[in-house]
């Protein structure tokens, strides 16, 4: 199922603020703080991924 722009959008925001969270309380390699990472990047890329397939 393709996300919208719209979903991508909110969790991105929301990965955002847990990365942060995790930022201010963990350790930089914490291995959760780098899972989180992780995740925000795959949402990203799928993100970017969507915003070229609409504007072509």
């Amino acid at each position: 199922m393709d996300r919208t722009i719209k979903q991508l959008t909110l969790i991105i925001e929301l990965l955002r603020v847990e990365l942060h969270h995790l930022a201010e309380n963990k350790d930089l390699a914490d291995p959760e703080l780098v899972a989180a990472s992780k995740m925000l990047d795959v949402v990203l890329n799928e993100y970017d991924r969507v915003l070229k397939r609409n504007t072509k």
